[in-house]
């Protein structure tokens, strides 16, 4: 025993095994002397009835005097019932933020992570949320405890993300797939909402206090407006025209074609299945849609085009790919052949459905109605208990797709039809369609 000074630290000889030096004026303070010479501060305490040591730092680093006092400091802790070891062994045993996300997947394929309306997220969602957290989430902050992020963390990340730090071209598990990853402002909001999303499951797991992803400021998403005016709608009439003709590309035609006459999502039309088409009831009873299940009104037109494809069809989807009984998979390849150096080159099939809507607006229908016709949650028929629509529906859905109609194929309307039962129905629509007249500009392009 002796009080730890420079000089006795300094004297202190090597030996054929580790011993320890203790300081005679502060009891549980001591020296460690390995046999390869290395010296070691640390403190000797009794918790939980073992004796625990805790390591304070290497000589050279600390001094005995930084290092008693730091002992001091730790010995009046463990004197109000704190253990350093056990919780700097818990810290080195701190979950990392891979080691979160793997967990955070695992319950998301087991179907235990609930998203909207309290449903477990989609197939598709999954995909989405786990391609983000191997391109944007585990590059920047996989190997951080999830204990120690802060506010200033992840916000860092949504900066990477903007900046394009995590920009890539990859090969994918897909046979000559590849998955290329731009970043930008819409990815970096998007990533940032599932960061949050995990550190509030972690919360719920018990692995951290507070979620420091809450009151990020992330840039607001741009609003999309852009829609199809009436000329572009005859632009397009004569593009699917040109696409039609052409065998490679006829079937993609005919799914843009009943995107627009409908509002669908793409990829409701293109996984649109024969036991979900209720054409006696003028309507598409969707099993797995955004908002869960779902029945959309459809327009006259649809519903003659969907009859007229049953009588010819095999297999279980509407638009069947080739070789095994599957959904068409070709479709965003053919759709950018079919656009490529055209003046609609730009649109999405989104901006089908965004026209749609406005299509519905111009028309005169409420928001309630075309929040019904496009299957949104706050309009959407999802009850599994209805089995006829409401005549009001139809008639909006005829009109709006009539009017569609019309203008892909190159007329111009003078009024809207109204139309109740199967019969009249198709009477209105052919005294409307009787009251147009062909469009200079369909003639021009037909041209």
């Amino acid at each position: 025993m002796a009080k730890l000074s420079k000089r006795v630290v300094d004297q202190a000889e090597k030996a054929d095994a580790d011993f320890f030096i203790w300081d005679d004026e502060l009891p549980g303070f001591g020296l460690r002397v390995f046999r390869s010479g290395k010296r070691s501060y640390l403190v000797q305490y009794r918790a939980g009835g073992r004796t625990r040591r805790y390591t304070i730092g290497p000589h050279g680093v600390w001094t005995p005097e930084t290092a008693r006092k730091e002992a001091r400091v730790l010995l009046g802790r463990i004197a109000q019932g704190d253990n350093p070891a056990e919780e700097r062994q818990l810290d080195h045993k701190a979950i990392t933020v891979k080691e979160l996300c793997a967990l955070y997947v695992a319950d998301l394929k087991a179907g235990l992570i609930l998203g909207k309306g309290g449903r477990p997220k989609k197939s598709t969602t999954i995909g989405t949320d786990t391609g983000r957290i191997d391109r944007h989430i585990i590059p920047l902050i996989g190997s951080r405890r999830v204990k120690d992020l802060v506010k200033a963390d992840i916000n860092k990340v949504l900066k990477d993300i903007m900046a394009g730090k995590t920009r890539a071209n990859v090969k994918t598990k897909k046979l000559r797939g590849r998955a290329i990853v731009r970043g930008g402002a819409g990815t970096a909001t998007r990533t940032v909402g599932l960061i949050g999303g995990i550190l509030t499951y972690a919360c719920e797991a018990g692995i951290i206090e507070t979620n420091p992803a809450h009151g990020i400021r992330k840039p607001k998403d741009a609003v999309r407006t852009r829609r199809l005016s009436e000329p572009e709608y005859r632009m397009l009439g004569a593009i699917l025209a040109r696409a039609s003709s052409d065998g490679r590309y006829a079937l993609t035609a005919d799914i843009v074609r009943q995107i627009a006459l409908t509002g669908c999502r793409r990829g409701e039309i293109i996984t649109l299945a024969w036991n979900e088409v209720d054409t006696d009831q003028s309507c598409l009873r969707l099993l797995d849609t955004k908002e869960g299940e779902s029945i959309r009104p459809i327009g006259l037109p649809v519903v003659e085009y969907l009859e007229d494809r049953r009588a010819a069809a095999e297999g279980t989807f509407v638009f069947p790919g080739l070789g095994e009984d599957n959904a068409f998979g070709s479709f965003p390849n053919h759709w950018e052949k079919i656009f490529m150096d055209t003046p609609l080159s730009d649109i999405t099939a989104h901006v089908l459905r965004h026209s749609f809507a406005s299509i519905g607006n111009d028309l005169g229908f409420t928001e309630v109605t075309i929040a019904a016709l496009m299957g949104h949650s706050k309009g959407s028929v999802t009850s599994k208990y209805i089995h006829s629509l409401d005549t009001a529906l139809i008639m909006a859905a005829d009109t709006i797709a009539g009017y569609i109609q019309g203008l892909i194929d190159g007329v111009e309307f003078k009024q809207t039809a109204y139309a109740l039962d199967r019969t009249s129905r198709r009477a209105a629509l052919d005294r409307f369609i009787a009251q147009a007249t062909v469009s200079p500009d369909h003639e021009r392009l037909a041209a």
